[in-house]
């Protein structure tokens, strides 16, 4: 894959993120965990904290990802294989995780992709604001994860070869 095509993909990836993140910081910033129990709900205050912790560990990724790739287009000289890496980071640290959370407060349905509908469903119910930013931020993740799932096998075959040379 040439260098321009890499470093557009690396630009979508961050403008992507950049959506993503501030969206996700304005929620964190705004959430209590008070209000969320506040809710008419039956969701426990320990569940609505692991909700929240794990907006935060996206949060950190995301950040993460941001610095890694708005240093490499910001460097003199670009360089591929660093940014291909970044790619590859992101879309498992990031997008991945997203996907698939590290404290199973929330899942894919599947059967989304063939309905149209958003993918993200919540093992508890949770109000209606969570469930909205949820949806905000689904979008354009869904979109990095398109664009770079070629990542997951090629850079990965990439690597393999370097090890067996």
């Amino acid at each position: 894959m040439g260098n321009d095509l890499v470093k557009q993909q690396l630009q979508f990836t961050m403008d992507k993120m950049e959506e993503v993140t501030g969206k996700l910081r304005t929620y964190l910033n705004e959430a209590t965990l008070s209000e969320l129990n506040k809710s008419e709900t039956r969701t426990s205050k320990d569940d609505f904290q692991l909700i929240l912790d794990q907006f935060r560990r996206l949060l950190v990724f995301f950040d993460e990802g941001r610095e890694a790739g708005t240093v490499l287009l910001r460097s003199e000289r670009f360089r591929k294989s660093a940014a291909e890496k970044t790619l590859f980071w992101i879309f498992h640290q990031c997008v991945e995780e997203f996907f698939q959370p590290h404290y199973d407060v929330w899942f894919e349905d599947s059967r989304a992709a063939y309905t149209g509908k958003n993918a993200i469903r919540f093992r508890k119910e949770v109000p209606a604001p969570l469930k909205d930013m949820v949806k905000a931020i689904e979008g354009p993740l869904q979109e990095i994860r398109e664009e770079l799932e070629y990542y997951e096998t090629d850079y990965r075959t990439k690597v393999k070869q370097r090890e067996s040379n």
